[in-house]
């Protein structure tokens, strides 16, 4: 249609530089080993960090729950749509995160959405990391509140930007991710938390990828650095190490409250299907009946890391399950992902705008199902395909 050309413009333009990409469909289960795009694979690009999306208790939950209270909630949570295993979901997410209460979103992202803009308003100020991830960065943009950026985890930054501009706004936050998506690196939360509140600021850590991950128990970033009663705010995700879909905020009681009444993806999206929210629930049973998948996850993260810097590959700041090979070049680094995709190894190239320009990378993530052979096999292929792709020499 005559109306849509620019669109069409547009898609051409991400051909001809590119940075189009077809998704790739997975065949099967999700799994350290899948099939992907028709090709048998070691797969280093899910966020199944414990291996939970396909445990045998958490389907039987699902199917179990499913089956005594059908396959869907009907409402939204402030008409009819409140069933007694969402709250049950609750209790036990306040509990996990140290929390006075949660609530719990359609996802990581519209928790963001449904919850900054609740946090602050006209007014208030807003003191966010410049490479937080883009669900803090719409949540911020749907508040009346000041953006102030500081540059990514610096400290002497973030405290410059506190005394030019904390004096301004009648409220603050500090917005940081607990565990940086596609760095793989870990907020300073001590400092964070020392400066905002020395300046009168809340804190907000959205820990979608630290959760299950981090700290004692996988109970995140947080409870990684003993902080537990000291951030105001956590935002967790229920689709990454716990395995199935959804997020929420774990919070103080009032703001739990207010979200009820203010949150619009929560006031205005049908809630979870039973069987999700039974299944979450047997997935933080699970991480409690078996630690071993945590350390699993962290021996093949120190594995896979000392492999790629034994080859030779720049893994930047990384410090978790989260592992970029940088590339630099986007032409490069998504010749290294199809390369990989030829020798069975399926990690994402990752490119502008997604990162940076000339930050472009692939990345990877080790999860607890991964064998020491699966490991192996794909730095041998990350081997051959960096040398066919020009990232190493």
């Amino acid at each position: 249609m005559a109306r849509l050309q620019r669109i069409d413009g547009e898609v051409r333009r991400l051909k001809d530089d590119g940075l189009y990409r077809q998704a790739a469909v997975l065949s099967g289960r999700q799994g350290a080993r899948a099939v992907v795009s028709g090709r048998p694979v070691v797969n280093l690009a899910s966020n199944n960090y414990l291996g939970l999306a396909t445990h045998p208790r958490l389907v039987r939950a699902m199917v179990e729950a499913t089956e005594r209270l059908g396959v869907g909630a009907g409402a939204v949570r402030t008409i009819v749509g409140t069933m007694e295993i969402h709250l049950e979901l609750e209790e036990a997410l306040a509990a996990f995160k140290a929390s006075e209460a949660s609530l719990v979103f359609q996802s990581g992202f519209t928790a963001n959405l449904g919850c900054v803009p609740a946090l602050v308003g006209e007014g208030d100020g807003i003191f966010s990391d410049a490479l937080n991830h883009a669900s803090i960065i719409d949540g911020c943009r749907l508040t009346r509140a000041e953006v102030v950026r500081f540059r990514h985890s610096d400290m002497e930054d973030l405290e410059a930007q506190l005394r030019a501009h904390r004096g301004r706004f009648q409220s603050a936050v500090v917005i940081t991710d607990g565990v940086f998506s596609m760095d793989g690196d870990v907020a300073n939360l001590p400092a964070i938390v020392d400066l905002a509140h020395r300046h009168d600021c809340a804190v907000y850590v959205d820990d979608a990828h630290g959760s299950g991950v981090m700290g004692p128990g996988g109970r995140g970033t947080v409870a990684h650095y003993g902080l537990e009663g000291q951030v105001e705010v956590q935002i967790g995700t229920l689709s990454k190490a716990i395995g199935v879909l959804g997020g929420y905020v774990a919070s103080e009681r009032a703001l739990i409250e207010l979200l009820t009444q203010r949150g619009r993806p929560f006031l205005f999206s049908t809630s979870h299907p039973p069987g999700v929210a039974a299944a979450c629930l047997e997935a933080l049973r699970v991480m409690e009946d078996e630690p071993e998948r945590i350390e699993r996850l962290w021996s093949n993260t120190r594995m896979f890391k000392a492999g790629l810097r034994e080859l030779g590959f720049d893994i930047g700041r990384s410090t978790t399950p989260i592992t970029p090979v940088m590339a630099f070049d986007e032409r490069r680094a998504l010749a290294l992902s199809d390369r990989l995709l030829e020798e069975g190894v399926f990690a994402q190239g990752i490119v502008y705008p997604t990162v940076a320009r000339g930050q472009a990378r692939v990345r990877t993530i080790v999860t607890a199902e991964h064998t020491e052979a699966d490991l192996s096999e794909a730095l041998q292929a990350f081997a051959r395909a960096g040398r066919n792709a020009g990232v190493l020499a």
